[in-house]
């Protein structure tokens, strides 16, 4: 048994210990010697979620107390590597200026024959099309863009993004040693782009290498929340998740590169029998596609300690709940293929993680609404001591805030806290990240179990386009998003104020937040970017901007302003040799 599959088993064990103890610990305390049917149903609930809350808790502990590898230097890569972005009615001209910012990077530094770019559009939109065609023009003018910078689109998107890149490896994927596949929100750094292809280049076996990307570009209070979290929280459970994961890790569909051999000889997705929501095209692609690799014997690894790698983020709630829901089908299709020929253990696990992730949103309240019964029916399961919401309050907290303590205090050891402003600042953020996504966390939740629900009643959510740009909800359309969870919150908090009012206060944390559920929608969807900036949720960026980044903003603002582009300070046609 290998170092992953020993800490896999430890960290299992520890979690099913505790979350066991809890539940029988619950049991006895709610239930005395003489448990009724509510009661076992109360401690199953618990027993359950609070696995899963562990688990997940367990991973943040690993990666706080792992040693950080340095990143290795990156080298000139030897292997060809096509830069695939899949695009379905985005923003035409800032995708392109994305890519033309990263072009810029990779032609100054000598690397532009090492790497192409395409463009893989599935828009359905003509006009969205038009504007792709123009934009692509621009795209042409850049430095050594012809015969480099491709553009397709397709008039029948089958299978939606996998089948997309499917539909290149298949055409095209025969000239490319790697791809690196990016979602069109994605940036990233030369040097990291570089530094995946050269430990391609160093390992036959390394099949997929996904990187930890970081949100930028957040404006609003809920989006800069996110980004803070996904820069200064994200790479310490990533690396726990590294460690748990070893050769079987992730993939998260975007910001990873893959050996174009192994995923044309691995990742043939099947198209699953029967109709949407649980057959036709998978839609969580990315889980399915490490799992087969693994099976196919290469290493799937994520590597938490590359950084340049970017990504931008819902802006508010609803647009964030949008997507979750297409996540939430994708991941509940899963269940058919858990037991699949040849998979891995690890790799059956990992669809479960998935399935569980959106699975254990309506198991939380249904251990909310069974302790909502105890309390109208106290023969058939009342609660019997006064305590008990105080004991499972305080486990849940714990089981939260230990690994956001945890990576703050490592962060203090090993100075990354100077990178967010330091220890004060680090500690202010963390405590506003804490006390914030507790007041969302239940109108996330209601969304994520309506989510789950609308799927086992066999409604199909489809593959909505994203607008990356939204940002502040208006009031009325965040009522017209949440008004049932508001109704929800009002109906507990009744139903527990007639049957026992002793026990609303300790209802409120999580029915307070669902009543004012459109306050909160629109609240957190406002902002400029310049509100807390320097306060709360400094990201890494912030302090220390990319150079690909500014490289951005500088060509988007020209396209947008319809300007002659001008090429970079530094010289593009300039051959630099590698680090």
């Amino acid at each position: 048994m290998g170092r992953a599959e020993q800490l896999r088993a430890a960290t299992l064990a520890v979690a099913a210990a505790a979350s066991l103890a809890a539940g029988w610990a619950f049991l006895d305390l709610i239930g005395g010697n003489r448990p009724t049917t509510l009661d076992w149903m109360r401690s199953i609930l618990l027993t359950v979620t609070v696995f899963w809350l562990l688990w997940g808790g367990l991973t943040g502990i690993l990666g706080a107390l792992a040693p950080v590898r340095k990143p290795l230097g990156w080298t000139r890569p030897k292997g060809l590597t096509a830069v695939l972005v899949p695009i379905y009615n985005e923003d035409p001209v800032e995708t392109f200026a994305r890519i033309a910012a990263m072009n810029r990077h990779l032609v100054e530094r000598g690397l532009a024959d090492r790497f192409h770019f395409a463009i893989l559009s599935d828009s359905t939109s003509l006009e969205v099309a038009a504007e792709e065609a123009a934009a692509f023009e621009l795209l042409l003018r850049e430095p050594q863009a012809a015969g480099r910078i491709f553009y397709r689109r397709r008039e029948r998107n089958v299978g939606r993004k996998a089948g997309n890149i499917e539909d290149f490896v298949a055409r095209s994927g025969g000239a490319y040693e790697y791809a690196l596949i990016l979602d069109a929100d994605s940036l990233m750094e030369a040097e990291t782009i570089a530094a995946m292809a050269a430990r391609m280049d160093q390992d036959s076996r390394l099949g997929l290498l996904q990187t930890v990307p970081e949100v930028i570009g957040a404006h609003t209070v809920f989006a800069r929340m996110m980004a803070f979290s996904s820069s200064y929280l994200s790479p310490y459970f990533a690396r726990g998740m590294a460690l748990l994961q070893g050769e079987q890790g992730p993939y998260w569909g975007h910001n990873a590169i893959v050996r174009v051999r192994a995923f044309a000889q691995c990742c043939g997705l099947p198209v699953l029998s029967g109709k949407p929501p649980y057959g036709g095209h998978i839609l969580s692609h990315d889980y399915v596609e490490a799992a087969l690799l693994a099976r196919g014997g290469w290493k799937v690894e994520v590597d938490p300690e590359l950084g340049g790698s970017f990504e931008h983020g819902p802006e508010n709630m609803v647009e964030h709940a949008k997507r979750d829901r297409r996540w939430c089908q994708g991941n509940l299709q899963h269940r058919r293929l858990v037991f699949a020929p040849g998979l891995k253990l690890w790799s059956r696990f990992t669809f479960v993680q998935g399935i569980m992730a959106y699975a254990v949103s309506p198991l939380w309240l249904a251990l909310l609404a069974t302790s909502i019964l105890a309390t109208v029916f106290p023969d058939r399961g009342g609660i019997r001591w006064d305590a008990t919401p105080l004991v499972l309050g305080l486990g849940v907290a714990g089981a939260l805030l230990l690994p956001k303590l945890a990576i703050v205090i490592r962060g203090a050891i090993d100075g990354h806290n100077r990178r967010f402003g330091g220890n004060l600042q680090v500690a202010l953020s963390v405590l506003a990240e804490i006390v914030l996504s507790t007041l969302i966390a239940p109108v996330l939740l209601a969304f994520q179990s309506r989510a789950v629900i609308q799927i086992l009643l066999g409604l199909d959510g489809g593959w909505p386009a994203t607008e990356r740009d939204a940002r502040r909800v208006p009031l009325w359309t965040a009522v017209k998003a949440s008004w049932w969870i508001s109704l929800l919150g009002l109906a507990a908090i009744a139903a527990m104020t007639i049957a026992a009012p002793r026990y609303v206060a300790w209802l409120l944390p999580v029915a307070g937040p669902a009543v004012i559920a459109p306050v909160i929608i629109w609240a957190t969807s406002m902002g400029d970017g310049s509100w807390a900036r320097g306060r709360l949720f400094t990201s890494r960026a912030e302090h220390a901007p990319s150079p690909v980044m500014a490289e951005n903003i500088r060509i988007l603002a020209a396209w947008q302003n319809d300007m002659p582009l001008e090429v970079s300070a530094a010289a593009p046609e300039k051959s630099h040799a590698p680090a």
